[in-house]
């Protein structure tokens, strides 16, 4: 695969004089709700996927999962040729790195506290450039997480709601043609997602995905599958390559013009 700039969901590929204007819109948003003014670019200079935790208040992702987001870039570089960064970083909702890049991952168990108006401004400001979250729920049978990220998430989003995204969606066949999500759980077989403009913004998973993609010092996985064992860890990195290929590149996938790419994947997609 040819390595692929970011730029803004469902805009047209950026001229010299639209980066331009995309640098000074950035440098106005950053100025006007997250601090002084600092120069700013569009979206992943570097081109490369970076699982970035997204942290709020004094939550830290901790225990075996703090291994997954490097497992997931790696699966990505590995698996599809696409540029990833094997170490990925954090970023808090409320710092003006949150803007540099377009992909994040809201992950954990019990309730989310309540945002602090600084962090919802910083995700209106990512959601207004085209980032896409990951919310991911490690305990969904309990459920308060994903709940209450929910509602977190529509302070920053208010006029959308979430709705079922199964395999019609592009997120689903971006690389691997996927039947269903998968993770560490079995969880339903739809992930739910914020749409606007045709395009993905936010995925809400109840599967626990970062605890199918968590491993061990030899390499393997470190948390138990249930109940499909190895079978359903590989579906959930699956799931996992699938969405990063969709922050990568975007809707071109439901381009007629790579039908025929798709067809011949579907050998490597059952």
């Amino acid at each position: 695969m040819a390595r692929r700039g970011f730029r803004l969901i469902g805009a047209p590929p950026a001229t010299p004089d639209r980066r331009r204007f995309l640098a000074g819109a950035v440098g106005a948003a950053v100025a006007g709700t997250l601090g002084a003014p600092t120069p700013a670019f569009a979206f992943g200079e570097e081109g490369a996927f970076n699982p970035r935790i997204l942290l709020t208040g004094d939550r830290k992702l901790e225990g075996v999962r703090v291994t997954a987001p490097a497992r997931w870039s790696d699966e990505v570089v590995r698996r599809t040729s696409a540029p990833g960064r094997l170490r990925p970083s954090m970023v808090h909702a409320d710092d003006k790195e949150l803007l540099a890049e377009p992909f994040a991952i809201l992950c954990g168990a019990g309730e989310l506290p309540a945002l602090t108006t600084r962090e919802v401004s910083g995700l209106k400001q990512f959601f207004g450039m085209g980032g896409i979250l990951f919310v991911d729920d490690f305990e969904p049978d309990d459920g308060a997480f994903g709940k209450t990220a929910r509602r977190e998430i529509a302070r920053a989003l208010p006029e959308l709601v979430p709705i079922s995204i199964g395999p019609e969606n592009v997120v689903f066949r971006s690389f691997y043609l996927l039947k269903r999500a998968n993770g560490r759980v079995l969880g339903p077989a739809t992930l739910d997602g914020i749409v606007r403009g045709g395009a993905v913004q936010v995925l809400f998973s109840s599967h626990d995905v970062l605890g199918a993609l968590a491993r061990d010092a030899d390499g393997g996985g470190s948390m138990d599958v249930t109940p499909g064992g190895e079978p359903q860890r590989e579906q959930a990195v699956r799931l996992a390559v699938n969405v990063a290929l969709y922050v990568l590149c975007s809707n071109y996938k439901d381009d007629q013009v790579h039908a025929e790419h798709i067809m011949r994947r579907r050998g490597v997609a059952k």
